[in-house]
């Protein structure tokens, strides 16, 4: 099976055991998901199957849409609730405005520290694992852009939020650092990525939908490939033209206006290659599907 799978991730399991649903699903052995969420995040989950997990490369700086909740009163050292307390706790004394007024300060692009309990890797190693074995984890801050952050309400020390945010982002690190802010120390209570991309949560399948959907019938549900890497303009080519696509010659298609990265179709669905513009309308595969 080829293509992209959406999955409505829930709590409780890991990326990695999505993966594992999807293979038994499926019967596709290459699988790979597209940015982790957090065992207690849930929502949407793209993950590449069959020849599609060449893609990966380029979907690697898509925003991700998020909903969730941040609890006021103690840090952790997860920066989420499933960390242990970093701090005796202390009652919140702001109130929602000036909360928000805080929140302003995570809009736009900043440098972010990304927790030490993370899957960035350090010299190939998780983070997570040089963490939980009590090794010094020298995190770097990572350039990101906060498009969105919005604090919607305040029920007691719980402020539910909006965020957008680019590719690299952790939501966690806000909620530890509008916690410091606000000083009383915050963590991550819940969270949910509502879109990741152009993918959302409308386009997803359930785990539950996963366990008893015949292959077709998932098969029946991946989006069109026309649909994915949307910033690519889509041309189709003749089999000749194909045949020295598939050879990795550059080749001439029809024109696609000023565009980079060009995604070469044989017919409607089917995806042989995304090209590289080298110049007019003549293009140099980079990646061929078959």
């Amino acid at each position: 099976m080829n293509g992209l799978l959406i999955v409505d991730k829930p709590a409780g399991i890991t990326s990695h055991d999505v993966v594992s649903i999807v293979r038994r699903a499926t019967g596709e052995k290459s699988v790979g998901h597209l940015g982790t969420l957090d065992p207690m995040a849930t929502g949407v989950l793209p993950l590449l199957l069959g020849k599609y997990t060449r893609l990966a490369q380029f979907f690697g700086q898509a925003e991700k849409h998020y909903t969730g909740t941040i609890r006021f009163g103690f840090a952790t050292d997860t920066f989420d609730a499933e960390g242990e307390p970093a701090g005796k706790p202390r009652p919140l004394a702001l109130s929602l405005e000036e909360l928000r007024d805080f929140a302003k300060r995570f809009r736009g692009e900043l440098d972010q520290m990304p927790p030490v309990f993370s899957a960035k890797k350090i010299n190939g190693v998780p983070a997570h694992k040089l963490a939980r074995a009590g090794k010094e984890v020298p995190v770097k801050p990572a350039r990101i852009v906060i498009h969105n952050f919005a604090l919607a309400a305040l029920e007691g020390d719980m402020a539910g939020f909006e965020m957008s945010v680019s590719a690299g982002g952790y939501v966690r690190s806000v909620a530890h650092e509008l916690g410091q802010l606000a000083g009383c120390g915050a963590h991550l209570s819940s969270l949910r990525r509502t879109q990741a991309g152009v993918f959302t949560l409308a386009q997803s399948l359930t785990v539950d939908e996963l366990k008893i959907l015949t292959p077709a019938q998932i098969e029946g549900r991946l989006p069109h490939p026309r649909l994915l890497l949307p910033e690519m303009p889509s041309v189709t080519i003749d089999e000749q033209t194909a045949g020295r696509v598939r050879n990795g010659m550059q080749v001439n298609v029809p024109d696609f206006s000023s565009a980079t990265l060009v995604k070469v179709f044989t017919n409607p669905r089917d995806l042989l290659a995304i090209t590289r513009r080298i110049a007019g309308t003549l293009v140099q595969p980079i990646v061929v599907m078959s």
